[in-house]
């Protein structure tokens, strides 16, 4: 014990021991925080005391003494030592040692005057009394106490009872009975009774009785028996009045026994004023607490088999007779409960107001067991009514409303009524927790909760506010902060009250809608994070909680299966309104059901939507929780099983997401909160739901599929893009996009929800990509970016520009912080600067009144210039200093900033539009059964509609003027092209178009569009040329790197390019208007401050005719490449772009077929494999077969010169080869432009080495031209080529020069050597090609004329023109005429070869217009040969190789000099020998023609075989795996082209070896006697020719590399 007496203090007790032991004490009883410890500390420390004198330690005066000092330290210390001395009395009366005993009791003795007599009476043994001469005898002491005790309790009284003595009991009762109304108190009838026990000896107990039972039938007197009751019991032991009650109740317990209300009553009023304990009452209740566990777990039980009963399949007629059967026995159960005693105490306790006995009671049973009974449910509801009233009528009873006040219990113990909101949290709160759902017995009662949740949240809202007001100003004022504090922990009551009562008595009452509506007005007020977690609570917890609950859900499951079945668009209104009965009380239930549903059939969808229309407010928001939950439900797989496509239920769940919230006034801030938070979670799927909403709310629709007329409406303003932009006309959006609007704003999602997409387009491709397939990371970042595009839209279209400016920051702060791509960037931005633009342009109208047309365009363009400064230093930023020194950031942003609106007004899109309005106006006049009333609405809203849309028309105009004006001024700042144009179009390509240009269709439009206006504007340092060349030359990379959609952009975007370079090509009067003088077609780029070229520095219309055709070989060559990697998305992109592109592409026929052969294979290999690409390409194969009589021989595409047929006969013949023809000569210029000097040097030497071999072949070459290529003899064809080999470098100097003089543009796309091997490539193809056209094409004598005739004059002027010109009019003519016999065959060949990936020409024909006849049957055999011989894909190429470029050569050379006509003699010799040998061939031919037949039918079997063949060999070619297509490879436009041309070299001289062989033959059996005189006249002009060449030459390649040189 912590409080032993130290040995120390009793032996030196006097000095110190005596103070320490009483300080001690003192200590201890003031301890009083824990009285057990210090009361037994106390006892400690006298005992030891006492001990100690026992011990003879201390002497018993001196314990005393200090005894008597420590008596007066507590009252009970008396107490406490007769406690120690009884201990000590029982220790020492069992010790043999007798001085110990003396000495306690003489300790005691001295103690006698501390501790009274009768308490050691009591706590001393009788012995011990007796020695210490308190009691004489210890004997007679204890008999007494005997008698006392048996007289006590053992001794019975006798009394009379009610059948012995009537008479007492008579009075007794007359005396209760009496009119109590006077002034009869109870005191006095106490009195009486008191008189009539005595007199008449009655028994007490029964007296008791008998005034219990009196009382029970004069309720209303509580004030007098009461109190009587309570005095009458001082005379009884407490328990008596308990044993009565509970023997009163046990007589009612029989089975057949009911207990009266009356005795409930008064035993509730007894318990109300303690008279009773409930304690020693409830033992005597039946049922016991084991009893009605045991009914609540039945209950629950039975429920759930009601439950698995409704949710089984009934097969039978006889199962619902069972069900019946069960029903009624269920029926007969439940009529006659047995009495519950416990129950009806309670509600007897309910309706006197006694809250705390009647809490313990249904504390004591299974939760809302008590409430399920409707009589204990509705007296706790009736109490509930009385203490709120008072708060009730001041706050709660809406304006208007009378109510019908409820007086309050006369009971004073009753609960304390409400008055204020923190008085309902005492008790009322507690009540309705109670209550539980059992609230639905009592609908007003519900109402007037609810009314009063309503007012408090009200309070709420300005105490909130004005808390938050008061905070700022005094910051340490605590009364607020607990103001706050209290109000914050009533709202958190108030929710757990909607929980736990509110909602779950909602369902089970019966389909109440005011009561639902009564809830909203108070659910409206709390923020829906709140109360989608009620909700949530309400549909997933509640429901299990309570059988009745149980049973509701699945009856409610039940009915929705039932009105689900039959629900179809026809009964929409009659299930619509069974619908919303349902959802009055049970919607989450419901709506689940249904939602289950439209997720597996969405062609329910519509008529569920229609459905909902007899839904509450409630409701409404009730299922915009439910969607959110089905679309986040975890057990969901969000895609199906292929791995490549979004499920359907999620699809499904979206549409209908658009519908309903767009039909009804429902709020979206949950559902796009939802969307925000798996965006930042980085989970792309949900942007269906916001891309359904937006599209269905707002009116704005984002499909790949608009039509041309569609995308043109779109360009106009809102009206016209309302009219005619979308395919649904979603009228009536008004209301809703403000719906939509607000949602976005209240909650601050707009721009989130912007930034978040544009982050997530990129996130789905490197983080939500993963593993996933490539066809679903397409799909996902489409929608995202679609919904990115749409939601950008609509906030356009409907924030004020206070709005946009507010949220939307600047563009370097959108990119460079929140990493938002550009294109999106200025995307978002964009509105903003036109809402600030036209903002600041009113301004400045209002400011000045002056009207004139200049001023408005000035002021115009003052304010863009205050709006678009910033936005110009803010782009800087965004890319490297190196970008702005070629494009200016005024340029960059100028850009990026208009639209197709700024740009061209839609004058045809308003002309339909107002047409269809008319048309309609005029079918409502004709209309005969239209009421003339709606006749005359129709009509108004058409007129305003119309003058709506001419009024915009009117405004697009004036805007469209101000903003050309403004790009005038502009322009000359715009390129700086500081490096080289070249570098400008690259930069201008790579940051502004093609960004843009895939970002939405109207966009692919806009650049097409912005390409052109730069065009027009003639702005300075932009060649148009360079830029349309970039853009077809090369797709292949662009078009495989983009989604399905993106593809569409851009095949919208190669459409509109291609219109208007087809709108140029197809006249020459067009051109020369639009191009002719405009800066973007000169083709001799001179040093930059230098733009005017004089006219022959610009492109002459036939050159751009030829540049179009190289353009569309192109297109072909990269569309084959696509269309044969086999890869998915490459075809499928190839074949979008196609199918977008194909009005203006292919037109040239054998294009076309080239094409349409690539994607019948297609078809035939994906039918099974891939039936997405398959109906792609099945799609546009049809289309192009209805597009092929619109296509034509390339003749009439690029030469107009009708005499001229047999040049363009070998042109053609070239098929898809045609447009590379002179590929080796434009590789060699490249070459030639890029080497240095030296190089230069040793060409000259080299070509000047091998001008003595090139004369002689020249003797042969008119000869050869003349005769068509039969006659010329096998010696010289043979030199020829082997003069080609040897002089591949000087022949590519020679054309370098030719190429010089001939077409500027060359100079122009060659300027940059290694950037632009495409474009000089195709340029200088078009230049030969252009030039072959040239070629007159009458007849034989006409061409050989005017050869001649060209050599004469050339001799004159001094022009230099090479042997090799010559060589390759001759092979040209040589080529062309096998051509028509080896259709097919060629045909394939060639478009091997050219798909080949090398820019090898191939002379293949699709359709030779070259006649028949003319064909050389050795030419025929000898090409029939090199195919039976299936040669190489390497040798075939590399010798039309040489010829073609023979033939570009020699166009070249005819392209330079116009013919002066011949002398008329020499016309009529040569046309006389043309005609003989004409003669003496159609023999021949006619002989060969049987053979012929044969040769073909041969031929097709071959090529038919050949194809998979070639096929391979293409590949290898295209893996650069044949020897002589190394080059393939370098098919991206930075492969430099130096490499790939030696190669070329090379294996031309290879493979010419072979040719030279086959063509010695065909020469021999063909050779003519005619031309032998022509062909020395030819040899001469040609020797000179050759001289003056070679002088002139030296000098034009050194001014031509000087130049060159400059520009690179």
């Amino acid at each position: 014990m912590a409080a032993a007496l130290p040995a120390e203090w009793i032996k030196n007790w006097e000095k110190a021991g005596k103070n320490e032991f009483l300080q001690l004490c003192r200590t201890l009883s003031e301890n009083k925080s824990h009285d057990n410890v210090g009361f037994r500390d106390i006892q400690q420390v006298l005992y030891e005391l006492a001990y100690h004198v026992i011990r003879g330690n201390l002497k018993h005066d001196q314990a005393s003494n200090v005894l008597g000092d420590v008596i007066e330290l507590r009252e009970d210390m008396p107490s406490i030592l007769a406690d120690v001395f009884c201990i000590l009395d029982i220790e020492t009366s069992c010790l043999e040692e007798k001085s110990k005993r003396d000495h306690f009791t003489q300790l005691v003795l001295a103690c006698l005057y501390l501790v009274s007599d009768t308490v050691l009476k009591e706590r001393l043994d009788p012995e011990t009394l007796e020695s210490l001469g308190l009691i004489k005898q210890s004997q007679q002491f204890n008999q007494k106490s005997v008698k006392i005790k048996t007289k006590l309790f053992y001794k019975q009284q006798k009394f009379n009872l009610l059948r012995e003595e009537n008479e007492g009991y008579a009075k007794l009762i007359a005396e209760l009975g009496q009119d109590l109304s006077g002034n009869i108190t109870s005191d006095l009838i106490l009195e009486n009774i008191k008189s009539l026990i005595g007199c008449f000896n009655l028994d007490p107990n029964r007296v008791l009785d008998i005034i219990l039972e009196v009382y029970e039938c004069r309720p209303e007197y509580d004030d007098f028996f009461v109190p009587l009751i309570e005095s009458y019991m001082y005379m009884c032991e407490p328990q008596t009045l308990c044993h009565i009650l509970g023997f009163k109740f046990k007589f009612y317990q029989d089975p057949s026994g009911e207990t009266p209300p009356s005795l409930y009553r008064v035993a509730a009023v007894l318990l109300q004023h303690n008279l009773i304990d409930l304690e020693d009452l409830y033992v005597h209740l039946l049922p016991g607490d084991n009893a009605i566990i045991e009914e609540h777990k039945r209950e629950i039980v039975e429920a759930k088999q009601i439950v698995r009963k409704l949710t089984m399949v009934v097969l039978s007629s006889e199962k619902t007779e069972e069900k019946e059967k069960e029903k009624e026995k269920e029926e007969e159960k439940t009529e006659k409960p047995p009495d519950n005693q416990k129950l009806g105490l309670l509600e007897a306790l309910l309706k006197i107001g006694d809250w705390q006995h009647a809490q313990s009671i249904m504390d004591q049973m299974p939760p809302f067991y008590a409430t399920s009974h409707k009589p204990i449910a509705i007296a706790l509801c009736q109490l509930v009514h009385v203490t709120i009233e008072p708060l009730y009528r001041r706050v709660g009873v809406p304006k208007g409303a009378k109510g019908s006040p409820i007086s309050s219990l006369p009971n004073k113990r009753a609960p304390k009524q409400a008055d204020s909101f923190e008085d309902l949290r005492k008790e009322v709160f507690n009540m309705l927790c109670y209550l539980g759902p059992h609230l639905s017995h009592d609908p007003i009662l519900f109402a007037k909760v609810v009314r009063l949740g309503k007012a408090f949240m009200k309070e709420v809202g300005t105490t909130k506010k004005f808390i938050s007001d008061r905070m700022v100003k005094f910051q340490s004022d605590g009364s607020k902060q607990e103001d706050r504090e209290k109000m914050e922990i009533l709202f958190s009551c108030l929710l757990s009250i909607t929980d736990q009562v509110l909602l779950p008595s909602l369902s089970l009452m019966d389909c109440n809608a005011c009561m639902s509506e009564e809830l909203w007005g108070m659910f409206k007020t709390f923020p829906y994070q709140y109360r989608y977690r009620l909700y949530g609570q309400w549909k997933n917890e509640t429901y299990n909680s309570h059988p009745l609950l149980v049973k509701v859900k699945a009856q409610t499951i039940d009915r929705a299966k039932y009105i689900m079945k039959r629900l179809t668009k026809e009964n929409v209104k009659p299930s619509g309104r069974q619908i919303g009965k349902l959802s009055h009380s049970n919607p989450t239930i419901l709506f689940d059901y249904i939602l289950s549903q439209i997720q597996k059939y969405d062609n329910l969808i519509t008529p569920v939507v229609d459905s909902l229309k007899y839904l509450t407010s409630l409701n409404y928001d009730v299922l915009a929780y439910c969607i959110i939950e089905a679309l986040a439900n975890p057990e969901k797989e969000r895609m199906k099983h292929d791995d490549t496509t979004i499920s359907s239920w999620l699809q499904s769940l979206a549409s209908f997401c658009g519908a309903v919230f767009r039909k009804y006034p429902i709020e979206l801030a949950g559902l796009l909160q939802y969307v925000a938070n798996q965006l930042k979670a980085g989970k792309s799927f949900d942007l269906l739901i916001l891309k359904e909403v937006v599209q269905k709310m707002a009116g704005i629709e984002i499909t790949e599929e608009m039509t041309m007329e569609q995308l043109e409406a779109m360009t106009g303003g809102e009206q016209l893009k309302a009219e005619g932009g979308y395919f649904g006309q979603i009228r009536n959006t008004k209301k809703s996009s403000q719906r939509l609007k607000d949602a976005l704003l209240d909650h601050d999602l707009a721009l989130p929800l912007c930034l978040l997409m544009a982050q997530q387009r990129n996130g789905v491709i490197f983080q939500e990509g993963g593993e996933k397939h490539l066809k679903l990371v397409g799909k996902l970042y489409d929608q995202c970016h679609d919904t990115l595009v749409q939601f950008g839209g609509f906030l356009a279209s409907n924030l004020s520009t206070e709005d946009y400016i507010k949220r939307v920051p600047s563009i370097d702060v959108l990119c460079n912080e929140f990493h938002t791509p550009h294109d999106a960037a200025f995307f978002l931005s964009r509105p903003m600067y036109a809402h600030h633009i036209s903002s600041k342009y009113d301004e400045l109208k209002k400011a000045e009144k002056g009207n004139k047309q200049q001023h408005k365009v000035h002021k115009y363009i003052t304010s863009c210039e205050l709006v678009m400064a910033p936005v110009h230093d803010a782009v800087i930023s965004l890319h490297l200093p190196k970008v702005w020194d070629d494009i200016s950031p005024q340029f960059y942003a100028t850009f990026w900033s208009l639209t197709m609106y700024d740009l061209a007004v839609p004058h045809s899109s308003y002309d339909r539009e107002v047409n269809k309005l008319k048309v309609q106006m005029k079918a409502i006049d004709d209309n005969q059964e239209m009421p003339p009333n709606k006749k005359k609405k129709e009509k108004e809203r058409c007129t305003a509609l119309q003058d709506k849309l001419l009024e915009e028309e009117k405004k697009q105009l004036e805007h469209v003027q101000r903003v050309l004006q403004r790009l005038k001024l502009e322009k000359d700042n715009w390129l700086l092209a500081k490096s080289t144009k070249n570098e400008t179009i690259t930069k201008f390509l790579q940051l502004c178009i093609f960004p843009r240009c895939i970002f939405s269709a109207i966009d692919a439009v806009y650049c097409a569009h912005f390409v052109e206006l730069v065009h027009q504007q003639k702005t300075p340092n932009f060649s148009t040329l360079l830029c349309y060349d970039r853009v077809f030359s090369d797709i292949i990379y662009t078009v495989a790197s983009c989604t399905e959609n993106e593809a569409s952009r851009y095949g919208r975007f190669l459409c509109c390019m291609l219109e208007t370079v087809t709108r140029w090509h197809s006249d020459r009067v067009i051109y020369e208007k639009e191009c002719g003088n405009y800066p973007g077609f000169l083709t001799i780029l001179r040093a930059t401050g230098f733009d005017g070229g004089n006219k022959a520095d610009q492109l002459d219309y036939e050159n751009f005719r030829h540049v179009v055709h190289k353009w569309h070989y192109k297109l072909t060559k990269a569309s084959v490449h696509c269309l044969e990697t086999g890869e998915y998305t490459h075809i499928r992109n190839i074949l979008i772009v196609l199918t977008k592109i194909l009005p203006w592409y292919p037109k040239v026929l054998n294009l076309g077929q080239a094409l349409e052969r690539r994607v019948h294979k297609i078809c035939q290999e994906e039918k099974e494999k891939r039936p997405d690409l398959y109906a792609l390409a099945m799609g546009y194969s049809g289309q192009l077969k209805s597009r092929k009589p619109f296509m034509i021989p390339e003749n009439e595409f690029h030469h107009k010169d009708p005499p001229a047929r047999n040049a363009v006969a070998a042109t053609v013949q070239n098929g898809p080869g045609g447009a590379g023809m002179p590929t080796s000569l434009t590789i060699n210029t490249a070459k030639l432009e890029e080497s240095t000097a030296e190089e230069t040097e040793k060409l000259k030497e080299k070509s000047q080495g091998a001008v003595k071999v090139i004369t002689k072949a020249v003797n042969t070459t008119p000869k050869v031209t003349t005769s068509n290529g039969n006659s010329a003899s096998n010696s010289k064809i043979i030199k020829e080529k082997d003069d080609k080999e040897k002089s591949g470098k000087e022949k590519d100097k020679e054309k370098k020069e030719k190429i010089t003089a001939a077409t500027p543009e060359t100079k122009a796309l060659g300027k940059d050597g290694k950037d632009k091997p495409k474009e000089e490539r195709a340029n200088k193809d078009d230049k030969a090609r252009e030039i072959k056209e040239k070629t007159p094409k009458s007849d034989k004598e006409k061409e050989k004329a005017k050869k001649e005739e060209k050599a004469s004059k050339e001799e004159k002027s001094k022009t230099v023109v090479t042997t090799a010109e010559s060589k390759s009019a001759a092979e040209k003519e040589r080529e062309k005429e096998p051509s028509r016999e080896k259709d097919v065959v060629k045909d394939m060949k060639s478009k091997e070869i050219t798909k080949g990936g090398e820019k090898i020409p191939v002379a293949g024909s699709l359709k030779s217009p070259v006649p028949r006849s003319e064909t050389s049957e050795s030419e025929r055999e000898q090409k029939r040969r090199k195919v039976d011989t299936h040669s190489s894909p390497s040798h075939s190429s590399t010798v039309k190789d040489n010829l073609n470029e023979l033939k570009d050569s020699s166009a070249k050379h005819y392209i330079n000099h116009t013919t002066p006509t011949l002398s008329k003699s020499k016309e009529r010799e040569v046309d006389k020998k043309d005609l003989d040998k004409s003669r003496e061939r159609s023999r021949e031919r006619e002989k060969k023609e049987e053979k012929d037949r044969k040769d073909r039918k041969r031929d097709h079997s071959n090529s038919d075989r050949e194809v998979p063949q070639d096929s391979t060999k293409r590949r290898k070619e295209e893996n650069g795996t044949t020897g002589s297509s190394k080059h393939s490879k370098s098919e991206s436009p930075s492969d430099s082209p130096r490499s790939n041309e030696k190669e070329k070299e090379k294996s031309k001289s290879k493979s010419s070896g072979k040719e030279k062989g086959d063509s010695i033959k065909a020469e021999k059996m063909e050779k003519s006697s005619s031309g032998s005189k022509k062909e020395s006249r030819h040899d001469k002009e040609k020797t000179e020719k050759k001289e003056k060449r070679e002088s002139a030459g030296g000098k034009e390649e050194k001014k031509h590399h000087k130049s060159s040189d400059k520009h690179r």
